[in-house]
């Protein structure tokens, strides 16, 4: 079988603890392998070099979508998978992944990023996301100086949700935990290269959501609603791409401010829009909450059925825990039992996801 003609797109600074394990698990696929290394000053460019078949210098101008896209200027293919330096691809599935190439040339590739997390208890957790991280050079590119996005390049519609397919591919994030202080300057970093932005350009919905999740980040709810409302209110669209997680998060933040009747008011605005397993299940657990357990009851048995179920990472555990809790506390034994056997499968999967 032919090489697949994919190039993987790494930007670097200072990664020397990740890298080489990351470009490890790539060679596997012979991909072509290319590092832009943006100013470090520890072992990652050697590193990368024994790995890696280009490594290039970016000079930092504050901007993450110039540093990926000077990175893709080097690929030799059209097709770009963007990697960074804490993420493992641990297993592709390559005949899937090409048909969906052939089948889908203008489309993006969607990677579902299992990212690990610390605990309170001291294990182990994951949660999910689902990231645009493949494309092909000739419809796409990144747009936004932070917060960076896999874009078309056609006019006017950069902020248009993609069409894309998910990746056949499982990647564990390693490097997703901070210590608080580190946490803390990264978001101060944000919200810097954010108000840059604004100040710059004036700014749009998706830079005042971003400024949103770092206030969020750093304990200042107040100003995380005021960035999360005014991001609503310039939202040109409510199907552009960060609009879901914008109002999940908005509802989160009104609950952290005992406002539950706004957040509950929110979220019934949009559920019959968003029919995803997170927004679900955050609007279950809100209705929970508030005493509706009937209805709650109803969309977490909803959540387990849908197609998307696995974007909730841990979280799965958790809504069939609530499911068997609610089902005990009506004497339902029989159903509880259904969901508890459900559970412990969830938790095997835990299991094997944080030890891998």
């Amino acid at each position: 079988m032919s090489k697949i003609p994919i190039s993987v797109c790494i930007i670097a600074k200072n990664e020397e603890e990740h890298i080489e394990q990351c470009l490890k698990h790539l060679k596997k696929y012979d991909w072509e392998i290319i590092v832009a290394d943006t100013g470090s000053t520890d072992r990652t460019k050697e590193i990368a070099e024994k790995y890696a078949d280009k490594v290039v210098d970016f000079e930092w101008i504050d901007d993450f979508a110039a540093a990926r896209n000077y990175c893709a200027s080097f690929a030799k293919n059209n097709w770009i998978l963007v990697v960074d330096c804490d993420e493992y691809v641990t297993n592709v599935d390559i005949s899937a992944l090409r048909i969906l190439m052939q089948r889908y040339p203008r489309y993006a590739g969607v990677m579902r990023l299992t990212n690990l997390i610390p605990k309170t208890s001291g294990e182990k957790g994951y949660v999910s996301d689902d990231v645009p991280r493949m494309y092909n050079k000739n419809f796409y590119q990144y747009f936004f100086p932070i917060h960076e996005q896999i874009c078309t390049t056609e006019s006017g519609k950069s902020m248009d949700s993609l069409e894309a397919f998910l990746l056949p591919m499982e990647v564990i994030h390693h490097g997703y935990a901070l210590t608080g202080e580190a946490m803390e300057r990264k978001q101060r970093r944000n919200l810097d290269l954010l108000q840059k932005v604004i100040e710059k350009d004036g700014g749009n919905g998706y830079h005042y959501f971003q400024m949103g999740q770092s206030y969020f980040v750093l304990d200042d709810i107040d100003k995380a609603i005021s960035s999360y409302e005014k991001s609503l209110g310039m939202a040109e669209s409510v199907e552009h791409v960060y609009v879901p997680e914008l109002i999940m998060s908005l509802a989160k933040a009104y609950c952290r401010k005992d406002r539950f009747p706004d957040a509950l008011e929110l979220l019934e605005k949009y559920n019959e829009i968003y029919n995803s397993a997170k927004f679900t299940y955050e609007y279950a657990n809100l209705l929970r909450e508030n005493g509706r357990i009937v209805k709650a009851l109803m969309l977490y048995v909803k959540v387990t059925t849908m197609k998307d179920l696995e974007t909730l990472g841990e979280n799965q555990l958790s809504c069939y825990a609530h499911i068997v809790d609610i089902y005990r506390g009506m004497g339902n034994m029989e159903m509880a039992e259904l969901f508890e056997q459900k559970l412990q499968q969830s938790v095997a999967e835990r299991e094997r996801v944080v030890n891998s």
